[in-house]
């Protein structure tokens, strides 16, 4: 009984040795991917350019954020508005939205 229990303990070092061997060789292939992956991102380089027109609204942008701001002015407009005291001539704000828009966008004439 000893030659048997021999016998099919050989037999079950056999096959969990080539269990290993395939556990292995599946790591080393997981292994060589990875690397793979993690090297053709370096050999790849990607760039963004803006257009000009969005180098524009960046610079407006820029100074909009950096503008003094005066509180006591906008704290005067805030309770005309609220009270109804507040006029709005169409003409003239007709007339600073067309000078601000030729400003940022040039003159279009």
């Amino acid at each position: 009984m000893s030659v048997n229990n021999v016998n099919s303990g050989g037999a079950k070092t056999i096959i969990d040795n080539q269990k290993l061997s395939q556990q292995q060789t599946a790591s080393n292939t997981a292994t060589q991917a990875e690397t793979q992956k993690a090297a053709s991102p370096a050999a790849r380089q990607d760039s963004v350019s803006l257009t000009q027109s969005a180098q524009q609204l960046v610079q407006v942008q820029r100074k909009g954020t950096e503008a003094p701001v005066n509180q006591e002015k906008i704290d005067k407009l805030k309770k005309a508005i609220q009270s109804g005291q507040y006029n709005i001539n169409p003409e003239t704000l007709a007339r600073k939205i067309s000078n601000l828009e030729a400003e940022i966008f040039g003159n279009k004439a």
